[in-house]
C-alpha cells in the first residue's frame, strides 16, 4: 500500500472533518442538540486523528540508528493505536455520557434548522472524504474484500480512514434520525437517543481498529502471494536446492524482513555458496521490492532425516501446516561439520542389552538345560524308599 495513496485519503478526511466540526458546533450553540455537540467532538477527535496518522507517517521516515537498527517503520502502527484510544474515549465514551444525560434531562430542540442543514452538508462532505478513501484502496485493495482489505493491510493509514469515514456517515445518519424524530414528536429524548447511538458506533469501531493495530504491533509476516515469491526466488535448482524453513516480518508497512535456513549441496565451496547466498538475495529483492532486510543461512539439508522427523515445511512460509504439528519447530538438520557420525547397525541388529532375567544364551537358540534344583522333601528319593 503507497504511502502517498495513504496520504492523499488522510489530508482530504482531515479537510473534510475539520469543516464539519466548525458548522456541527455552530448549531448545536443555535439548537442545544445533544446530537449535534457529539457530532462535533467526533469530528473534532477525528481530525486530530488524521494529523495523529501524518505525524506518524513523518516519523517513521527517520533512517536507522544504533539503537534501532531496523528503523522507524513501526511508528505508523504506534500513531494508529493512539487513533483507536482517541476515538474510544474522546469521541465514544464522550457521546454516551452526552446521550444518557440527554435521555435523563430532555429539552426540547431550538432552531431546529440549523442541526438538519448542517447534517445534510457533513453527510456531502464525509462522502466526499469515504469516495476519496475508497478510490485510494481500490488501487491495491485488488480482489480482497472490504472486510479482508482491513483485516490484512500492513499500512494502516487507509483501513482507520475508511472506518472513520463509514462510522461517521453512519453517525450521522443516526443524528440526522434522532434530530428528525425530535423534532416530530416533541420529545427531545429521541435525540438522547441518537446520540447514545453514535457513542456505542465509535466505541465498536475504535475496538476494530485496536485490534487490528495491536496485531500490527506484534508483528505480521508477509502475505500469502508475498511468500511464494521470495520461496520462487531463493531457489535457484543449482547451489540452492530448496528452502529448510523460513521467517518473514513486516518492520513496517512496506518494509519487510525475511530470514530463511536454505538448503545447499555438501560438496560447494564456501565461494560457490556466498556468490549463491548474494545472487537470491538480488533474486528476492527483484521479486519482492519491499523486502529490505535479508538474512539467509546454508545448511546441509538431510532428506533422509527430514522424512523421520517433524517436515521442516511447516513454518511462516512453508508448505501445509501437518495437523497437530508444532508450527515453529524445523525439521531435523543434518550433522553439525566435525560432529561424529552416528554408528551404523547392521540390518535387523539392536542396541538393547541383553535382558539379565533371561536364561537364553543369544548364541544359542537352544539354551542350557535347566540347572538341578533342591530336592523337593515331599517328593520320594533313593535314600527314603
Amino acid at each position: 500500500m503507497s504511502a502517498s495513496g495513504g496520504t492523499k485519503a488522510i489530508v482530504a478526511a482531515l479537510g473534510a472533518n475539520l469543516a464539519i466540526a466548525v458548522a456541527k458546533f455552530v448549531a448545536f450553540l443555535f439548537s442545544g442538540s445533544s446530537s449535534m455537540l457529539a457530532e462535533s467532538v467526533h469530528s473534532l477527535a477525528d481530525s486530530g486523528n488524521q494529523g495523529l496518522l501524518l505525524l506518524g507517517g513523518k516519523k517513521a521516515q527517520r533512517e536507522a540508528t544504533p539503537q534501532h537498527p531496523f528503523g522507524y517503520g513501526r511508528e505508523r502502527y504506534i500513531y494508529a493505536f493512539l487513533v483507536s484510544i482517541v476515538l474510544f474515549s474522546v469521541g465514544g465514551m464522550f457521546a454516551v455520557y452526552e446521550g444518557y444525560e440527554k435521555i435523563k434531562h430532555p429539552h426540547e430542540l431550538e432552531s431546529w434548522y440549523w442541526p438538519v442543514g448542517v447534517l445534510v452538508f457533513a453527510i456531502i462532505a464525509e462522502g466526499f472524504s469515504f469516495r476519496t478513501a475508497i478510490k485510494e484502496s481500490n488501487q491495491t485493495r485488488g480482489s480482497l474484500s472490504w472486510t479482508d482489505f482491513i483485516r490484512r493491510a500492513k499500512a494502516p493509514e487507509l483501513p482507520v480512514v475508511l472506518l472513520e469515514d463509514f462510522g461517521a456517515l453512519i453517525g450521522l445518519a443516526l443524528a440526522l434520525a434522532g434530530v428528525g424524530l425530535a423534532i416530530g414528536t416533541g420529545n427531545g429524548v429521541w435525540d438522547g437517543i441518537g446520540t447514545l447511538c453514535i457513542g456505542l458506533l465509535l466505541i465498536a469501531i475504535a475496538i476494530v481498529l485496536a485490534a487490528e493495530t495491536k496485531s500490527l504491533l506484534l508483528g505480521e509476516a508477509a502475505g500469502t502471494e508475498q511468500v511464494d515469491k521470495i520461496k520462487a526466488a531463493v531457489v535457484d535448482g543449482d547451489t540452492v536446492t530448496g528452502i529448510i524453513h523460513m521467517r518473514t516480518l513486516h518492520l513496517g508497512p512496506e518494509e519487510l524482513l525475511v530470514a530463511a535456513k536454505i538448503a545447499v549441496q555438501h560438496d560447494d565451496t564456501a565461494g560457490e555458496v556466498a556468490n549463491a547466498i548474494n545472487a537470491a538475495e538480488s533474486r528476492i529483492r527483484e521479486a519482492v521490492p519491499i523486502a529490505r532486510v535479508i538474512y539467509l543461512e546454508p545448511d546441509i539439508y538431510n532428506e533422509a532425516a527430514a522424512a523421520a522427523g517433524t517436515n521442516p515445511a511447516k513454518t511462516p512460509g512453508g508448505d501445509a501446516t501437518t495437523p497437530g504439528g508444532d508450527a515453529t519447530t524445523p525439521g531435523p538438520q543434518a550433522p553439525e561439520p566435525g560432529a561424529p557420525e552416528p554408528e551404523a547397525t547392521e540390518p535387523g541388529a539392536t542396541d538393547t542389552p541383553a535382558d539379565p532375567s533371561d536364561p537364553a544364551d543369544p548364541a544359542d537358540p537352544s539354551g542350557p538345560a535347566d540347572p538341578p534344583g533342591p530336592a523337593d522333601p515331599s517328593s520320594p528319593t533313593e535314600s527314603g524308599r
